[in-house]
């Protein structure tokens, strides 16, 4: 199957106005497309197996990963191992939209550190 934004398994919105759209859903893999306006961010947290690759294709996304700042440009990504604490900020003028890819899936290994 080819996929898009019209063909997604299933379309969500997530935190302040941020939606996604999923693209593969497995327990071993997840692939998703997700879209935050300017001045939104996701909470801080962790995931104890799941390690993630994001990468940007339009905007600039800033990470918190263990306490240091990232700053990744559209045609750029970052991986982020299991356990490490990490967040997504859209602090730029423009939307940002990304490609979020989890091994295994987050579907279930989600933690909020409270931070």
């Amino acid at each position: 199957m080819i996929y898009s934004k019209q063909t997604a398994l299933r379309h969500y919105f997530w935190g302040e106005q941020c939606e996604g759209w999923e693209y593969v859903t497995s327990p071993s893999l997840s692939v998703k497309q997700e879209r935050m306006p300017p001045a939104t961010a996701e909470k801080l947290h962790f995931h104890q197996y799941a390690q993630q690759f994001f990468f940007v294709l339009t905007g600039e996304a800033s990470f918190e990963i263990d306490g240091h700042v990232f700053l990744v440009k559209a045609g750029e990504g970052i991986h982020i191992q299991a356990g490490q604490r990490h967040r997504i900020l859209n602090t730029g003028p423009e939307d940002l939209e990304f490609i979020l890819t989890s091994t295994p899936s987050t579907q279930t290994d989600r933690h909020e550190t409270g931070d």
